[in-house]
């Protein structure tokens, strides 16, 4: 999941590492009035069409139109090399965060990688049933599938449309009833050699157009100031939720849902923006 655009790219370096979105407890006493959550996921998830040669198509922000849409993005990744880090008592989730977005009413996509579901399968499940939310593919294995990716070890081009399926196939062992047919690739890193690779999955590749820098941050306001200043109509923010990589997080969400707010935006989910784009990004 680490993921950074290359001017923020010693956040991606350490991709591997950052993890990960659980979903249970103890709500925060804030108090405000917001909109409904979004409703429930559609039985037909919007998608874009194929892009150039029947290429995977690629989503990175929403519509530019006055009706403010912001998406509020989490990656929960975990690598398929970390249980061992897991079974020694590292924690590569967030509940507060989770409770957090549910106390505050605020929509979001969860990009969850197989292996965390595995790992934290009831969490994978409570996200995956809470209609404020929606689950989509962020890999199983969290390796890249490109080369020169941060680091991250690489997946072949004959495994990367199985390491998606097997995603896919850890979410319904978990319990999640409808994982969306997006994906977010590792590091934020493809090439046109991915994109053909996944075409037979029929997903729709999602990016970003908002960095909020919260990987190792420390300081939740800074975090939250990048966030404000780079989101605009129709933007894609990506975060994480994981209690070692992103300690900044819960708390920097709790200024930028307010001011946002304030500015008259409203949060949707991926899926909404998909759905109001209508055509390739």
């Amino acid at each position: 999941m680490i993921i950074r655009v290359r001017q923020v790219a010693a956040v991606c370096a350490l991709g591997a590492a950052l993890t990960a979105c659980a979903a249970t407890p103890e709500a925060p006493r804030t108090k405000a009035a917001h909109p409904a959550p979004s409703p429930a996921v559609p039985s037909h998830p919007p998608t874009l069409a194929p892009g150039p040669s029947g290429l995977t198509p690629v989503f990175k922000h929403g519509p530019r139109t006055p009706d403010k849409a912001v998406a509020l993005t989490f990656d929960a990744d975990m690598t398929a090399d970390q249980g061992a880090r897991a079974a020694a008592g590292e924690r590569f989730d967030n509940p507060r965060l989770i409770a957090t977005l549910r106390a505050l009413k605020v929509p979001a996509t969860v990009f969850m990688t197989g292996r965390w579901a595995e790992e934290y399968p009831a969490e994978a499940r409570s996200i995956g049933r809470d209609p404020l939310f929606e689950v989509a593919n962020h890999s199983y294995s969290h390796y890249a599938f490109t080369g020169d990716c941060y680091g991250l070890p690489r997946v072949s081009e004959d495994r990367m449309r199985s390491d998606v399926e097997r995603a896919y196939t850890a979410f319904r062992k978990a319990g999640v009833p409808d994982a969306m047919p997006y994906f977010r690739f590792p590091g934020g890193c493809y090439d046109r050699t991915a994109l053909k690779a996944l075409t037979p999955a029929g997903v729709t590749a999602v990016q970003w157009d908002v960095v909020s820098g919260d990987a190792f941050a420390t300081d939740a306001d800074a975090v939250a100031s990048q966030v404000l200043e780079g989101v605009r109509p129709g933007s894609v923010v990506v975060m994480h939720c994981t209690r070692s990589a992103a300690p900044a997080t819960e708390r920097a969400v709790r200024r930028i849902v307010p001011e946002l707010r304030a500015r008259g935006y409203r949060f949707v989910k991926v899926s909404q923006l998909i759905g109001a784009k209508g055509g390739p990004s």
